[in-house]
């Protein structure tokens, strides 16, 4: 096993929350030879987690890198909870050595679950504290980068991850690019078909095309985009303008449907 250098740590915490650079200073106090590089996503959104978990972990890995994910709805349990309670960490190690440790929430595991080959319950506390990610979880984190075998518990069937959803929003870039979670493969469409592509009630014409720019400036198109290494995910773009705009700004998860136009 690599010697961890790198740890892409992905969170729900909001961008430029001080809670990334509390999370990080911890991380860094265990073990100053770590590289952490922070990505937020939408609160409570393991769908935009397990997304990006993927993307890092299975395009350009670096050897022995590491992904932290915390993004935890705590919606396994509608009750009360006792001492801020939530779903428990896991550890998953994936077919190309990328070893994942987050929070076993929704679909935060879903993007990677073909690839994992061994995943295991994580040896850490998991109640007493609202800053889990914080007090608790870093010393589990760099204890397994150090391959220290304590923090890894019970050896887990990866049955319990559900699949990845189907055809929802997975994430919006600053370009007003919505990436789907609706993979190239599943596409039959022929170059230049136009398709009705409805969001949230609101629906469009696309044109199904396999270059981002084989459309004129202002048309819609469908096609897949840069994300999900050899099958990639389909991507929603307005050549010129935001195709996010263009269908009322959606949230994150939403569902989508699309259809051939005879």
């Amino acid at each position: 096993m690599e010697a961890t250098t790198l740890i892409q740590f992905i969170a729900d915490y909001g961008v430029g929350d001080p809670s990334f650079g509390e999370v990080v200073q911890k991380l860094t106090l265990l073990d100053p030879t770590i590289r952490v590089i922070r990505t937020s996503v939408p609160a409570f959104s393991t769908i935009a987690t397990g997304f990006w978990t993927a993307q890092y972990a299975l395009v350009n890995p670096v050897p022995g890198m590491m992904i932290y994910t915390n993004t935890a709805p705590r919606k396994d349990d509608k009750e009360g909870r006792k001492a801020n309670e939530g779903e428990r960490l896991k550890c998953a190690v994936l077919d190309n050595g990328v070893r994942v440790v987050g929070v076993n929430a929704g679909f935060c595991f879903a993007f990677v679950k073909q690839r994992i080959r061994e995943f295991y319950r994580v040896n850490v506390a998991n109640h007493g504290s609202q800053f889990r990610s914080r007090d608790f979880y870093p010393e589990a984190v760099v204890g397994i980068a150090k391959g220290e075998p304590q923090f890894l518990g019970e050896k887990l069937n990866v049955s319990m991850i559900p699949d990845v959803p189907h055809r929802r929003i997975a994430w919006i870039d600053g370009y007003g690019n919505m990436k789907t979670t609706m993979s190239a493969s599943e596409s039959s469409y022929e170059p230049g078909q136009p398709l009705r592509v409805t969001i949230a009630g609101m629906k469009r014409i696309a044109y199904y095309t396999d270059g981002s720019f084989s459309v004129r400036e202002g048309e819609l198109a469908f096609a897949p985009g840069s994300s999900g290494g050899e099958n990639r995910f389909m991507e929603l773009f307005l050549r010129g303008l935001s195709a996010w705009k263009e269908f009322g700004k959606p949230e994150i998860e939403v569902e989508f449907s699309v259809e051939k136009v005879e």
